[in-house]
């Protein structure tokens, strides 16, 4: 069985460039004001590498996926 995996945010350090729900938007999305949001914290099974890459690509390090 794979590994639960689950998206921490800071909100605070989200400055909106969007490059997250770019490479994932399966897992990211982007508010009105461009602040990234998930619908759920746990990244869906199969998504857990396009996640990663997401959270990794981040310019601010708002992101980050730790084992749920």
């Amino acid at each position: 069985m794979t590994q639960k995996l689950k998206v921490v945010i800071d909100k605070a350090a989200c400055c909106g460039y969007g490059v997250c729900a770019e490479i994932c938007p399966q897992v990211y999305k982007l508010d009105d004001n461009g602040i990234v949001y998930v619908d759920d914290e746990i990244v869906p099974e199969g998504l857990e590498e396009l996640a990663r890459e997401g959270a990794e690509a981040c310019p601010q390090a708002a992101l980050e996926i730790v084992d749920a």
